[in-house]
């Protein structure tokens, strides 16, 4: 005789320890008898300083106040009076009162188009692209400097300043860098050796130096290759050095990726009949770009924070204007330094583990295309 259950046999919930957050926090934070010391002594610390530190900000902090006055007074809260009464300078530098929304009217327009192409689910996510790459630039350019035809005043690029700059110099960076990056890459593997030896050069003559005199060469030796007639705006000379730096290090990224394909994605791609440009941009390159993305976004953080470093050729970065504005006696204080660099601190971690943030997120979409 044989018995033949016909119900399905219940299924048991999986044991507390083995899934879930009880699981997790075993597995990485009370691993051992070490790592659970650990663990109790951040928490003990976190526990001792959050406090302080969210009163520091919070209940202890000047919120409202016409001068430094009230915030020298008060020594053991931050001074966000300070941020509240600089704001417009370091958001816009010296750039005109009354020109002002044509900067708010650009940060709008791009940030509508980078959420657009960076929506995974967006429509017509091409015409995102084309807008942000072709026409946005053209669009950003006349309403910032100015033309005579829509009647704009001319408004020189040595007024710009804050937090917009800080802005355009990472966006032009991040866009025309990595597609430099990538001829660059290409070019050390080419098969011509002018074409080689040309590419290795600039990539290692960059890579060799650092970032400052890049800075200093685009903004001094630049002009003396163009007619002066020619001569480029004080803001483009350091954008060009940007892009020159971050390309170099970004055709290092593409070159790895490029290494970790094999010959057999080569060989597929050639049996096709692809031609060279159709089989590295069908073939070859989405597949290398997907498997350095980790190392491309760490290089835009790296090129996000270096836009700091454009102040050393005149202009006015984001935390050059704080640094101006803590230098105002009225607004003097220990107190108000600390303030204004804790907000530049935030200013800058915001950004930065955004892209973070997304890099992982667009890499855990390409990961469950693979399975």
């Amino acid at each position: 005789m044989a018995y033949v259950r016909e119900a399905p046999e219940p299924e048991d919930p999986p044991p507390t320890l083995t899934s879930g957050a009880l699981a997790w926090a075993r597995t990485n934070l009370f691993s051992s008898f070490g790592s659970s010391l650990t663990t109790i002594g951040f928490l003990a610390l976190i526990g001792y300083l959050l406090p302080q530190l969210a009163a520091w900000a919070t209940t202890r902090a000047v919120w409202s106040a016409m001068d430094g006055a009230a915030c020298r007074q008060h020594q053991d809260g931050a001074c966000w009076a300070f941020v509240i009464a600089k704001w417009d300078y370091l958001r816009f530098g010296s750039y005109p009162v009354a020109e002002r929304w044509r900067v708010d009217v650009v940060e709008a327009i791009g940030a509508v188009l980078i959420v657009w192409l960076l929506w995974t689910n967006a429509p017509r996510r091409a015409w995102a692209a084309l807008l942000f790459f072709v026409v946005y630039p053209i669009l950003a350019l006349v309403l910032l400097r100015g033309s005579s035809l829509l009647g704009l005043p001319f408004v020189d690029t040595l007024l710009w300043g804050g937090i917009f700059v800080s802005l355009v110099t990472a966006v032009v960076g991040i866009v025309f860098s990595l597609p430099l990056g990538v001829l660059l890459a290409l070019g050390r593997r080419s098969p011509l050796p002018v074409v080689r030896v040309a590419s290795v050069v600039f990539i290692e003559f960059v890579r060799g130096v650092p970032f400052i005199t890049i800075l200093f060469m685009a903004n001094n030796l630049l002009p003396l290759f163009l007619p002066a007639t020619w001569a480029p705006d004080r803001f483009l000379r350091p954008l060009a050095g940007i892009v020159m730096f971050s390309a170099a290090y970004m055709a290092e990224e593409v070159r790895g990726g490029l290494q970790s394909l094999g010959k057999g994605q080569y060989e597929a791609a050639l049996a096709l009949g692809l031609n060279y440009p159709r089989m590295m941009g069908l073939v070859i390159l989405p597949q290398a770009l997907t498997f350095v993305i980790p190392g491309i976004v760490n290089n835009f953080i790296g090129l996000f924070m270096d836009t700091t470093l454009i102040s050393v050729v005149g202009m006015t970065d984001f935390l050059e204007a704080m640094n101006n504005a803590i230098k105002d006696p009225v607004w003097a204080g220990p107190t108000i330094m600390v303030t204004g660099y804790v907000f530049a601190a935030i200013f800058y971690f915001s950004f930065c583990y955004g892209m973070a943030r997304y890099s992982a997120h667009f890499e855990r979409i390409l990961a469950k295309g693979r399975k």
